[in-house]
């Protein structure tokens, strides 16, 4: 999994990060956005244009926010 989306997207969903990627490897949940780890080719586009800072590479996501992980696999294992 190359990137992720935290909880500071909860609510949000600005949008920006959709806008931006090459891939189209954002879909949009019912309460925030989830990166695909299976689309997503790690460039970063993403998080440089998320204005609330919410999405990390996911060897460098907080520890309190390290949940996120794996509701962003749980929302593509459907």
């Amino acid at each position: 999994m190359a990137f992720v989306v935290t909880s500071r997207c909860v609510g949000e969903k600005w949008a920006e990060c959709v806008e931006v990627c090459p891939v189209d490897c954002i879909k949009e949940g019912s309460n925030m956005y989830f990166i695909d780890p299976d689309v997503c080719i790690d460039c970063g586009a993403c998080a440089s244009a998320c204005p609330t800072e919410a999405i990390y590479e996911s060897s460098e996501v907080p520890r309190e926010e390290q949940a996120f992980i794996r509701y962003n696999k749980e929302f593509f294992s459907f």
